[in-house]
């Protein structure tokens, strides 16, 4: 009788199990991040010219990110109160640069402030040390945020992307965020640059809206970066005629041939999206923020 002749199977079943785990890589990277949400959630991307702040509200509960450049300090102060917030749970600086913290000390003296978010980065900055003398009169504690941490603004979920702790390159040090809401993504990318954008090609970034690093820098939003993350919607905040040639040509004419719709501060002022988790809205309006 002729013997059956034995195979090795277990380099198929390997390679087969390779293969599906390829496959479901892309497919898990590729599923948008969702949290069930009762109420709405609004996104101010504010006109403060040439620097960076962003006011997220849902339900009452409040959240900075960056407040401008100190001449706005006093300017965003009268337009929190006007629209009645006394409390922020979360106020974010995003890196020790003055065009991200110049209004902090502002916030901190007129707010309830819960928590204050900074990268663990030390600079002799006078508005870095401003803040961190005023954190220390009022017994009140800086938290260095971790990369994984997530935590709650009512409903939304927000979840550390990145921070870095580079004293030479303060913009690599940015706080990455990536907030969830509902079925809605929102990335925002302070002032990294594409040297820190390719180490985050492996995270889930996929987002609806991206606030474009470092106000459109030719040295961030790489095309990579930019697919990974593929947004409908790209968010600048620049100044007017700046000194910077902000956003780059070679920024806007990528955003235009990925077909990603642009909205730009220096042009159409403050920048406010409103999700219901399901639907969402942008609209513009000139607000008072700006000292330029």
């Amino acid at each position: 009788m002729a013997r059956r002749k034995k195979y090795n199977i277990a380099p198929i079943i390997l390679s087969i199990l390779i293969i599906f785990g390829f496959i479901y890589a892309e497919y898990s990277d590729s599923i948008k991040e969702t949290t069930p949400v009762t109420t709405d959630l609004i996104i101010e991307y504010l006109d403060v010219g040439q620097a960076d702040s962003i006011l997220i509200t849902t339900n009452n509960h409040n959240m900075l990110i960056d407040a401008g450049n100190n001449k706005d300090g006093s300017l965003l102060v009268k337009y929190f109160k006007e629209k009645d917030i006394k409390e922020f749970e979360y106020v974010i600086g995003t890196h020790p640069h003055e065009d991200h913290i110049g209004g902090m000390d502002n916030i901190l003296k007129n707010f309830i402030v819960d928590k204050i978010y900074m990268p663990d980065v030390k600079t002799d900055f006078k508005t870095y040390t401003e803040i961190i003398d005023y954190l220390n009169k009022h017994n009140m504690k800086l938290t260095i945020p971790y990369i994984g941490e997530t935590f709650y603004l009512g409903e939304a979920k927000i979840r550390i992307i990145y921070t870095g702790t580079d004293p030479e390159n303060i913009n690599n040090d940015s706080i990455i965020l990536k907030l969830t809401f509902g079925n809605h993504n929102f990335l925002f990318t302070g002032d990294t640059t594409k040297e820190i954008e390719d180490t985050l090609l492996n995270e889930n970034l996929s987002s609806d809206v991206i606030k474009i690093a470092h106000h459109g820098s030719p040295y961030s939003n790489s095309l990579a970066f930019l697919k990974k993350v593929n947004p409908k919607y790209a968010i600048i905040s620049v100044g007017n005629n700046n000194d910077y040639n902000h956003p780059s040509d070679i920024i806007l004419n990528r955003l235009k041939v990925m077909n990603i719709e642009t909205y730009r501060t220096d042009k159409q002022g403050t920048i406010v999206v409103r999700s219901d988790g399901e639907n969402m809205t942008i609209t513009t309006k000139k607000t008072n923020t700006n000292r330029e």
